[in-house]
């Protein structure tokens, strides 16, 4: 029998070293992670996005995840994962559809670390909230503390938010 693939999903808010976090992770465990979809669409996108075009990267990022969980074997880290559109959507137009709902709660992670907004930020065309990052971070929190996640809070410099990471993965997953 195989053993049960280990999700780990990075979020929290703009700028606090996600992408980062998640290429470092697997490459450290020797696994593969599934990139943020919505970041490929929106710097092609020659027009301001639409609520339409969140929706599209939401379910486009479920495909994307599923195709890349297809060939991972032991841990999967995603650089994204639903909370993140849930809170996207309801910041910006003030809903969010039932599926995501759904889909949060019938696609749990093993692990969420929450990276908290203590690193500098760096602008970027897409970057929409350089002052509402620990309102963010908040929100995530809430929102994994609500549904009685397992996370953990990410912080500090880089090296040291990596090995957090690192031991995190080491006390949750059983190898």
């Amino acid at each position: 029998m195989s053993k049960k693939l280990f999700r780990v999903a990075l979020i929290g808010p703009e700028s606090t070293g996600k992408t980062t976090m998640c290429l470092r992770l697997a490459k450290q465990f020797n696994s593969e992670w599934v990139p943020e979809f919505a970041r490929s669409y929106l710097e092609q996108l020659d027009r301001p996005y639409t609520i339409e075009d969140v929706l599209f990267c939401a379910q486009s990022q479920l495909l994307l995840e599923n195709k890349i969980q297809q060939s991972a074997q032991n841990i999967l880290f995603c650089d994204t994962e639903m909370i993140n559109f849930k809170i996207w959507l309801e910041d910006k137009y003030k809903k969010c559809p039932e599926w995501i709902e759904k889909t949060i709660s019938e696609n749990k992670f093993d692990l969420y670390l929450l990276t908290f907004p203590d690193l500098p930020f760096e602008a970027d065309p897409l970057r929409e909230n350089p002052d509402r990052r620990e309102y963010f971070y908040n929100l995530y929190k809430e929102e994994l503390e609500k549904r009685n996640f397992l996370f953990q809070i990410i912080r500090g410099t880089n090296e040291h938010r990596f090995e957090a990471a690192i031991n995190s993965v080491k006390i949750n997953y059983s190898f």
